[in-house]
């Protein structure tokens, strides 16, 4: 995940070089100029800005989750202009300088605020304040869970229309396509959640006479018309950007990806695409662990790479720009496949030996 933090203040700095502290995967603070020549020192990359509602418009589109100690107004007034869409939108989130409360604000469920504020929120000591309805009265929403299996919700309009329905004490159905690759495993987390779901085989189980239901199904088998009263949850796909030396043999990479994986608790035969360099696209090495593992590798010129590089502002190696021309491949070959969407990074670039890995979630 890439998350970018905000400071005002000395005694805000401080809190959010502890929140970063606590955060998984790729982290930057945001300070402003005039506390650069102060006390102030955080473990963390740091970037000073001149405005804040420039360095806010460019991390909106650039992280998946921002998290800033300030006040809630400034907060709701730098970002108001961008918000779009709550399948899109980062994780927003607010503390106060004291570290006393912790404010979900923006796409709790899918983008993942309400999960993250509970978990800074313990870090700090902090009270986290959630405000949607179903987490308030303990109930676990459909999109809650898309964000937790990584899963896309269609129609979006059908979000609202089932948590309503769970608010109003109806109960949802759940369903999975058995033939899913991984149905076992969606099977098995729901019923850790005490969701029970049925399986079913070929055609959408038609729905019932005020049957409010959630289908688990392929991107492909969804209906042409949605049915009423019905939410559908697609697997994103997993990405998996990869990097390498010359000559890396194909176990080495197979290790990393599965390392890679496990960090995310998946399994590598989750990956549905592999993403590099075009300087690598005759890597035997690379080329025989796309086979082992039956997946498509798609290369991509140091072009798209380096364009993927300064939309994001991804971190890059001297090293890696000195041999192949771009400094970043693993994360921005992801993004590259991940097309104009974009994605949500679930582990960012990792380095295992001689192989970086980057896993993407696409949007």
């Amino acid at each position: 995940m890439r998350t970018a933090l905000f400071a005002l203040t000395v005694g805000g700095a401080a809190l959010a070089d502890c929140l970063a502290g606590a955060v998984e995967g790729s982290v930057t603070v945001n300070l402003p100029e005039r506390l650069r020549s102060s006390a102030v020192s955080t473990a963390h990359d740091t970037v000073y800005f001149e405005r804040l509602g420039d360095v806010m418009r460019e991390a909106f589109t650039r992280y998946d989750a921002l998290i800033c100690v300030m006040a809630t107004g400034i907060v709701v007034r730098m970002i108001a202009p961008y918000v779009e869409n709550k399948l899109y939108d980062p994780a927003v989130l607010v503390f106060d300088e004291a570290g006393r409360h912790g404010i979900s604000l923006l796409s709790g469920h899918i983008g993942g605020a309400n999960e993250l504020t509970r978990k800074l929120c313990a870090a700090v000591g902090a009270d986290p304040v959630i405000t949607t309805a179903t987490d308030v009265t303990g109930m676990l929403a459909p999109d809650a869970i898309a964000a937790r299996l990584a899963l896309r919700p269609v129609p979006k309009s059908a979000i609202q229309v089932l948590n309503t329905a769970l608010l109003e004490g109806k109960e949802i159905a759940y369903y999975i396509a058995s033939d899913l690759p991984h149905a076992a495993f969606y099977e098995a987390q729901l019923r850790a959640e005490e969701v029970q779901a049925r399986l079913f085989r070929g055609a959408i189980p038609s729905v019932g006479a005020d049957e409010y239901r959630v289908i688990i199904t392929a991107a492909d088998d969804l209906p042409q018309e949605n049915a009423p009263r019905t939410l559908y949850l697609v697997p994103r796909r997993l990405i998996a950007g990869v990097g390498c030396r010359a000559g890396i043999p194909e176990a080495k990479i197979l290790r990393a990806l599965t390392e890679a994986c496990s960090m995310i608790g998946r399994e590598p035969s989750v990956i549905d695409l592999l993403a590099s360099t075009t300087v690598k696209s005759e890597e035997e090495g690379l080329l025989s662990a796309a086979a082992t593992l039956g997946r498509e590798v798609r290369f991509y010129p140091n072009e798209e790479l380096a364009a993927m590089i300064e939309r994001y502002g991804l971190t890059e190696s001297d090293f890696v720009r000195q041999t192949i021309g771009v400094g970043n491949v693993s994360e921005a070959a992801a993004l590259c496949a991940a097309g104009q969407e974009g994605g949500r990074m679930a582990l960012g670039k990792t380095v295992f030996g001689k192989v970086t890995v980057a896993l993407l979630w696409e949007k």
